[in-house]
């Protein structure tokens, strides 16, 4: 039986060069080939056609910064299998570390299978991921501008975020687009105020009176105005992002099928995880690769800290949005899921069990194409029905009462 043909490569990269290393094929003998080349598109193609010169099928990479995605890009849908591995998989030794040597050591990882890839999806899905992830930024950002206006206010001894639920609200944005204009009597100002805090506009008017000066009017107009510019930036972002979240709507419709989760966190699992979810093992390997997952530290057997890995930072903190969002239901099993949790672990382990819920009944959604099915509130009741009676009866007999059980009759008919 003939063996399959594999032929190695190891890249180390940097900013401005990377240095490969091709090893002969498997169970062939011959010289191992070296060479460094710029990473400049024109460089990196001559690299790739060198690569497939000499035939090599199989290429590893360190995921080091963003330096490694030019590289992708030239070898990417070429034929290769490409692997992008944790640098801490490849460390070198103290005093055994060189570029020859590094790249060297990832072809010859790669080559006894001793290197796990990191999950890097399709170009479609990173341009996703990158929009959805720029807009998270811009909304920090907005908040930002948004804290920077409160505290203006504060230092001119305006107390209206006292009085304003959100100080950027209907009310907010007229009162300070008048303040811009030139208008200094609290008592007018007042009048710019709309919906409920119609009942709170002498208090509104007091909150009003302060020491606002001209420099304090030309900070409020830069803020204001950045604040704006952000808004419309976000807004103009969204657009963009449904328009290219179209071929998946029937995706973003199953997720938005789980308690908590709505069409903002539908996109963004949809663009942190792709939906071709084969690249995972398993749901549990895939909520590990989230940092769901509490870590193991033991030593002389004894359990240290538990505390859940560093993983996929974007996708975790949505996930524990939706967490939060599902924890507040009134009914369906991820609401009880939470308060069975809470009641034994706490507030914030029951906010990580509930994302981690999340994130595999999606994986199994994703996977099987398949709609939401809550298990009830009463889930956990009904897997041990005399476990839920005796705490029941435990918990009455603990007020003072007399519980007496008796088991129905059935009638035969």
């Amino acid at each position: 039986m003939n063996e399959v043909y594999r032929r190695s490569c190891g890249i180390d990269i940097h900013k401005d060069t990377v240095v490969v290393c091709i090893l002969p094929p498997v169970g062939k003998s011959g010289e191992v080939c070296r060479k460094t080349y710029r990473t400049f598109r024109n460089d990196l193609i001559r690299l790739r056609v060198w690569l497939k010169q000499l035939k090599v099928t199989e290429i590893a990479m360190e995921s080091t910064g963003v330096y490694w995605r030019p590289v992708w890009n030239v070898l990417e849908d070429q034929g290769f299998r490409l692997l992008l591995v944790n640098p801490a998989q490849v460390k070198a030794l103290a005093g055994r570390k060189s570029d020859g040597r590094d790249a060297r050591r990832i072809a010859e990882y790669l080559q006894d299978g001793r290197l796990d890839g990191s999950f890097v999806p399709p170009a479609e899905i990173r341009e996703l991921r990158m929009m959805l992830r720029h807009r998270v930024s811009l909304l920090e950002q907005r908040n930002q501008v948004h804290n920077q206006i409160r505290d203006l206010f504060e230092t001119a001894s305006l107390k209206l975020s006292s009085v304003a639920s959100d100080l950027l609200g209907v009310t907010g944005r007229r009162i300070i687009e008048a303040m811009i204009a030139g208008e200094n009597s609290p008592a007018i100002l007042s009048w710019k105020v709309k919906g409920k805090l119609r009942e709170k506009e002498e208090l509104v008017k007091e909150s009003l009176k302060g020491y606002f000066t001209e420099f304090h009017r030309v900070m409020l107009e830069c803020y204001y105005r950045q604040y704006q510019f952000l808004t419309s930036e976000v807004a103009g972002f969204e657009q963009r992002i449904a328009e290219r979240m179209k071929p998946y709507a029937r995706q973003v419709d199953l997720l938005m099928s789980i308690p908590g989760v709505e069409q903002l966190v539908a996109w963004h699992l949809i663009a942190e995880l792709g939906v071709d979810l084969s690249v995972f093992s398993d749901a549990e390997h895939c909520a590990s690769w989230a940092g769901l997952v509490p870590g193991e530290n033991e030593s002389a057997g004894k359990k240290k800290s538990t505390r859940c890995r560093k993983g996929n930072k974007a996708l975790r903190r949505v996930l524990t949005q939706a967490a939060w969002a599902a924890s507040h239901c009134s009914q369906g099993y991820l609401p009880a899921f939470f308060r069975r949790v809470k009641s034994r672990q706490g507030w914030s382990k029951a906010i990580i069990a509930t994302a981690h819920k999340i994130l595999v009944i999606a994986f199994h959604m994703l996977q099987s194409d398949s709609p939401y099915k809550d298990l009830g509130s009463d889930y956990f009741d009904r897997i041990n029905p005399a476990r839920t009676t005796r705490k029941l009866v435990a918990r009455l007999e603990a007020l003072g009462h007399q519980v007496q059980l008796s088991t129905p009759e059935v009638s035969i008919a």
